[in-house]
């Protein structure tokens, strides 16, 4: 089941814009990845699986309350921004990226899905002014070199089952690379939400603002 069934399948309460949401992204990811490789060609056809869903797996550890602001690092062709707006479209989603032709088709996709919630913009993290709810990224790179990015960018309003913080999408084994958070970090295992193989490694770190460091 490589079609948006499979969102479907594990979302259920998706109403109609939202289901014709998900199906209208695969063929908008098709078209721009022709003109602008964000998703490797091999990748492309299993974009619900690899992409979509893998992206909504931190819906599973942190369903956003209403209101929350919510930031994408290395966003690169809109995940998990893209994906996390259309489940939580009374959330603000800000996706960033350095390369301005990934935000080229971030913005572009966004537009063709009536996505109001969601911004995209190429700059550097470290960059922004603003600060949000909640940073969200997939595996840019170790975690202790993305916090120094983020770490003054999270608000201390807390008003979500989790306090504000780092959800951080990452694969294998991140015994090492968590070491220097010691006990501070959650890791969610995406394989109890999630029955295909696919997420057998799959991983939400989650760390709270104040152990950003």
């Amino acid at each position: 089941m490589l079609n948006a069934e499979l969102i479907f399948s594990y979302f259920p309460n998706l109403n109609q814009e939202q289901k014709n949401q998900f199906i209208q992204s695969s063929f908008l990811y098709k078209e721009w990845n022709e003109k602008i490789n964000v998703i490797s060609r091999k990748d492309i056809d299993a974009l619900y699986l690899h992409h979509i869903l893998h992206s909504l797996g931190i819906a599973k550890v942190m369903p956003f309350a209403d209101h929350t602001s919510v930031l994408d690092v290395g966003t690169g062709g809109g995940f998990p921004g893209i994906p996390l707006a259309i489940l939580f479209p009374n959330c603000q989603f800000h996706l960033v990226d350095s390369i301005g032709k990934k935000i080229t088709v971030v913005k572009e996709i966004a537009s063709a899905l009536n996505l109001k919630n969601v911004t995209a913009q190429q700059i550097r993290a470290e960059q922004l002014e603003n600060k949000y709810d909640f940073v969200v990224s997939r595996a840019v790179t170790d975690l202790s070199e993305f916090c120094l990015w983020i770490r003054k960018k999270i608000t201390t309003n807390n008003f979500n089952t989790l306090h504000n913080g780092l959800l951080y999408l990452k694969g294998g084994d991140l015994s090492n690379e968590l070491k220097p958070f010691g006990k501070n970090t959650q890791v969610y295992h995406l394989n109890q939400y999630f029955k295909e193989d696919f997420f057998e490694t799959k991983k939400v770190v989650y760390l709270p603002s104040g152990k950003i460091k």
